[in-house]
């Protein structure tokens, strides 16, 4: 094979988790939607129990943002059911993703469609913009699509560095009929899909955006957020909307459509960190409403980098500038 005994071990290991990920997936989606769910609740009520490191970022994102209005045993609590949330999703999203539309029917409700549909009647448009975030059961934003003929759903993913998880993850996402772009080396090809196909591309920007993001609040304390739907709106004249995946009960869900967010007032661009910061609105706004929904363990406010790091990190590149989902 021409492998040195080095590079052997890697490969094994890869190969390992692929298969045990394929075993994971094939019985998680021979299983019943509900009995997955409370499958993943389980899981997560164990990883509160364990995993330390996220259960005290979660714990101290929650105390900045509630610790004013929540008792110390009210955030514990939020805490535990963020964890038993996130692994009722991540099996919930296994399942679903082997679910034809069919098998979803009556699992899945919409809001605010009609005002997406009135705006595309109002003035055509080439593709619409959302801004979304790990809210519920992100992955089933894929199906989407669905819901407004004539457009294709379309968004980013970072690959993995293992191989074949990649590839194992890529083929349950793309069968949902979603457009897919590798953020950090398909940029060029999702611009051009925006101008030439009827895409609703949606980018998951609720999470640190390092230094490539701009610095705007959030839950009252700035924190570096992508600027890319608001720069890329702006740039094809697109539509910019937000979207929320609400969990509503076992193995059900609603989709919501936000207000539209304007980009330009009086014919003029409006300024990116303005339109960023309404983002950061309605997102806190959906949060507030079922604060166990989002994704709490994640360091979304870290200090800024040293300005030479961020000059380093802005070089030109090819990358689209959202740190989309895994």
């Amino acid at each position: 094979s021409g492998l040195r005994p080095a590079d052997l071990l890697p490969v094994m290991l890869d190969t390992l988790l692929y298969w045990l990920a394929r075993l994971l997936v094939g019985v998680l989606q021979a299983l019943p939607l509900g009995l997955v769910a409370r499958v993943g609740r389980w899981g997560g009520a164990m990883a509160y129990r364990l995993d330390g490191r996220h259960r005290r970022v979660a714990l101290e994102n929650l105390r900045q943002c509630f610790g004013g209005e929540w008792t110390g045993e009210q955030i514990r609590e939020m805490a535990r059911e963020n964890f038993r949330r996130l692994g009722e999703n991540y099996c919930s999203a296994i399942k679903t993703a082997a679910m034809s539309d069919e098998e979803l029917e009556g699992r899945i409700e919409t809001l605010g469609l009609e005002r997406l549909r009135a705006r595309i009647r109002e003035e055509p448009v080439s593709s619409v913009m959302f801004a979304i975030g790990h809210f519920g059961n992100f992955e089933l934003y894929a199906r989407a699509g669905r819901h407004l003929p004539g457009f294709r759903f379309g968004t980013t993913y970072r690959g993995l560095r293992q191989k074949g998880l990649d590839r194992l993850l890529k083929r349950l996402r793309e069968r949902s009929g979603c457009v897919f772009f590798e953020r950090r080396t398909e940029g060029g090809a999702l611009r051009a899909a925006l101008s030439a196909q009827r895409l609703t591309l949606g980018l998951l920007v609720d999470q640190h955006a390092g230094a490539r993001g701009i610095q705007v609040p959030f839950f009252g304390r700035e924190c570096s957020t992508s600027p890319a739907p608001a720069l890329l709106a702006l740039r094809y004249r697109l539509p910019l909307f937000t979207a929320y995946c609400f969990r509503t009960a076992i193995g059900r869900w609603r989709f919501e459509v936000g207000e539209e967010i304007a980009t330009r007032l009086d014919g003029k661009s409006r300024p990116i960190e303005d339109i960023m910061t309404d983002v950061n609105r309605s997102f806190e706004a959906a949060i507030r409403r079922d604060p166990a929904n989002w994704f709490w363990v994640h360091k979304r406010w870290k200090a800024p980098r040293p300005a030479a790091d961020k000059r380093e990190a802005q070089a030109p590149s090819d990358q689209v500038e959202d740190p989309s989902h895994g």
